[in-house]
This record gives C-alpha cells, sequence and structure tokens, in this order.
C-alpha cells in the first residue's frame, strides 16, 4: 500500500480509564466512521449506557489484564485517557505486543510525571516558561527562595494529580508548601520545581501527534476553582469551554511554531517517539505564550468540551498518530459551533466527599447536550451512585457561548443528587448575562 493511500478506520476500539474525559473519548470514537464497537476498562457507572460501549472491569493499573483484554476483543487502536498508565508504561506493553496505542510510552509521559524533566526539556527547545530553579532537598528549595526573596510557584515534581502546585502569595505560603512537599505529601522522593509568577489569562491547547506530524485541536478554557467568581481552592476543573476566543487562528498558529513544534523536535532528539497528545498549559502574557505545563494526555473537563466539535474521523486521526502516519489521515472535521460544559461535583470537594448518592432524573435527548458519568459506579442492584470528587459532566453546543450555557444549565437541572455542587459563572469570559 503506498504512503498516501488512506488509511482503513479502526473497527474495535479499546478505551483505557474511569473518567468523564474517557467516557467522552469512547462516545466520539463509537460515533466515528467504520467503528462498531467500543470497549472501556474499568469505566464508571455511565459507560454501559454509551451506546455500542461495552464495559471491562479492568483496572487501569493492570497490564496484564489490559493486554489479554486487547487479545481476546481482537482491539484495533488502543487509547489510553489517564496520566499514572501512561507514566508506567503501558502504552509500551501493548505496542511491544503488536498492538496500536494512542498515548505515549513511559519516557514521553516525563512531558508530565517530572515538572524537571519538562522544564529541561523546554530550556532546551527554547520553548517560553517561567524564570525556574529545581529543586531536590528541602534545604536547596528553601535557599533558592530566599534567595529571590519573594513569593513564588512551587511544583511537587511528580505526578500530584493536579494538586501539587502551590502559586503562593506570600514567602510564608511558599516556605509551607516547601515543607509539605519534603515532608512527603506526594511521595518519598520528593523533589520540586520553584517558579517565577507570570500573568494573565489561562488557556489549554491540543495537538494529536504521531512523533512528526501533528494536527490541533480548538483551544479550551477551563475553571479551576471550586468557587464562583474563580475563588477557592483549586479542583480538577468545574467546566470549560471551547473555542476559546482568547486564542484566534493566528494565536494558535504562534503557539504551534513557539510551543508545539520545538517541543516534538526536542523529544526527537532524545531518541522519543512520541505518540499521542500533547496538552500545553499556557499562560497568555504580554510577551506572548508562556508554558505553564505540559501534560501526556487530554484534560479533563476540557476533552468532555471537545470531543463533541470533532468529526467522524477521529478514530482513523488517532489511529493514523498511534501508527506514526498522520500523514494518510483524512482531515480532522471540526463543528463550527460553542461547546460548553458544567461540572457537577459531590459535597465537600474538593476536600473529604460525600458519597453513595443516587443520581436521578435523565436529561431529555437532544443532539446537542451530552452527559457524561465521571465519579459514579453501578450498585449490584443496578442503581447509579456517586463515587467521586466530579460526578457529571453536562456539555452542549449552539451557534452562541449564552445559548450553548443556557442549553447545559438546563440539562444540569434534569439531574439530580443528594449535596450537588457546580458553578453558575462558568465561561463567565464569554457570557453576557
Amino acid at each position: 500500500m503506498s504512503s498516501a493511500a488512506p488509511l482503513a478506520s479502526p473497527t474495535r476500539v479499546l478505551v483505557v480509564g474511569g473518567g468523564g474525559r474517557e467516557n467522552a473519548l469512547a462516545w466520539a470514537l463509537r460515533r466515528s466512521q467504520g467503528v462498531e464497537q467500543v470497549w472501556i476498562a474499568p469505566g464508571n457507572g455511565g459507560s454501559a449506557e454509551l451506546e455500542g460501549c461495552e464495559q471491562l472491569a479492568i483496572p487501569e493499573s493492570d497490564q496484564d489484564a489490559l493486554l489479554e483484554a486487547c487479545r481476546s476483543h481482537a482491539i484495533e487502536l488502543v487509547v489510553v485517557g489517564p496520566e499514572a498508565p501512561l507514566a508506567a508504561g503501558l502504552a509500551d506493553r501493548l505496542r511491544q505486543a503488536g498492538f496500536a496505542v494512542f498515548g505515549p510510552g513511559a519516557d514521553g509521559a516525563q512531558l508530565e510525571a517530572s515538572k524537571q524533566w519538562a522544564k529541561a526539556l523546554m530550556v532546551e527547545a527554547g520553548v517560553p516558561t517561567a524564570g525556574h530553579w529545581p529543586a531536590n532537598s528541602r534545604e536547596q528549595a528553601l535557599a533558592a527562595l530566599e534567595a529571590q526573596g519573594k513569593p513564588l510557584v512551587v511544583k511537587a515534581d511528580g505526578l500530584a494529580a493536579g494538586k501539587g502546585v502551590t502559586v503562593a502569595e506570600s514567602l510564608e505560603e511558599a516556605r509551607a508548601a516547601i515543607e509539605e512537599i519534603f515532608a512527603g505529601r506526594f511521595g518519598a522522593e520528593a523533589s520540586l520545581v520553584l517558579e517565577e509568577r507570570t500573568e494573565g489569562p489561562e488557556v489549554s491547547v491540543f495537538a494529536l501527534t504521531d512523533g512528526e506530524r501533528m494536527v490541533l485541536l480548538p483551544p479550551a478554557q477551563d475553571h479551576k476553582r471550586i468557587g464562583e467568581g474563580d475563588t477557592g481552592p483549586n479542583t480538577g476543573g468545574m467546566g470549560a469551554y471551547a473555542p476559546a476566543p482568547l486564542l484566534d487562528a493566528a494565536g494558535l498558529e504562534q503557539v504551534r511554531q513557539q510551543v508545539l513544534e520545538p517541543t516534538l523536535q526536542a523529544l526527537r532528539a532524545r531518541g522519543i517517539d512520541y505518540r499521542g497528545v500533547i496538552y500545553a498549559g499556557l499562560m497568555l502574557t504580554a510577551d506572548g505564550p508562556s508554558v505553564i505545563e505540559f501534560n501526556c494526555r487530554f484534560g479533563d473537563p476540557e476533552c468532555e468540551t471537545l470531543m463533541p466539535l470533532l468529526g467522524p474521523e477521529l478514530a482513523q486521526v488517532l489511529l493514523a498518530c498511534a501508527t506514526g502516519q498522520l500523514q494518510r489521515a483524512p482531515a480532522l472535521s471540526i463543528a463550527p459551533l460553542c461547546s460548553a460544559c458544567v461540572i457537577a461535583a459531590a459535597q465537600g470537594y474538593p476536600g473529604t466527599i460525600r458519597s453513595g448518592d443516587p443520581i436521578e432524573g435523565a436529561v431529555s435527548p437532544d443532539p446537542q447536550v451530552q452527559l457524561f458519568h465521571a465519579g459514579t459506579r453501578r450498585q449490584a442492584d443496578g442503581r447509579c451512585v456517586s463515587s467521586g470528587g466530579r460526578v457529571l459532566a453536562v456539555v452542549a453546543q449552539a451557534e452562541s457561548f449564552d445559548a450553548a450555557f443556557e442549553r447545559a444549565y438546563g440539562a444540569l437541572e434534569q439531574v439530580h443528587f443528594e449535596g450537588i455542587t457546580f458553578r453558575r459563572d462558568i465561561g463567565h469570559q464569554v457570557r453576557s448575562h
């Protein structure tokens, strides 16, 4: 087959993970051209309700069982959702056995799994990012802080499920964050990065790559804080919208040239064949885009927000990335609509949560509204109950952000669980009321 011949669609796809992100991926892949069946492992309380999706009770960390599932179900494409199995080498293991995997190997996953490694790569690649000081001991970190003599951002080096960053308002707060990391909050092998504070709005950009070429998705903006008016502690994300008007076509091209292409070249220079998504968390400063962090997987809730905008070529594009031949994929069509996502969280989130509450109600069928389960599980009696901090993601599309958010909040009113918590001001940057 010549290299220009279009790539066939995968018919049988496995999605690894159990969050809202993975349900959104499974839903979008099942809608893709040529896909007949999607399996999701381990999935959650809503996975079995997705048309054409079957749930497998296999933890994302069980590489042996996942490999066996790929064999027994003759899987043609594996899409790994979360960062932990990628950092643990799941993609390497499945690739060695001959399966096509969308998601980097353990080497490429260091882009997210080690802040120090990622910072060194950015410097090597000439990618714009804030000034920083790595530290592998408490003394080294405190000395660097005192030498700067001002509050800095304190970032735990390893995977901390989005909770390892403190944007210190004072030297005392920065010292406390350093002490906490070296007291072992994120594991015994403590190390960190101190970083200059930068100012500006944040935006998320996702590049689907086969290791050489890339396709960019519309930019998204999420809302990290639990409270309305962007107050209170950070969370995994309380809602999002796309495409974020902060970054127009010219701005997105600037991000490609200054951030994504040099990063991919630097990975290749280190001998890393990165096949998956590069998620750049950016701050738009007065001097242009600056990388806050890279992640080696889709954002959550950005993934739920973006998937409904993507066309039926998605499975072919991800397979092309997985097999290093993106030039053979069809162009990925993107609906010219606004997408709005609101997260319904459990009472107490992001602290101690209440769980085990039945999910009641249903969203009226509407092709432009999606309900993706996240922190839910199905009990033996078949009832679906809350089981995590972020419980549901409600997503809607429309011609305008006002209409999309109206539709999303209207759908959210149709579902309920005890202690339901959500922000009413998601998308305040793009809504007129």
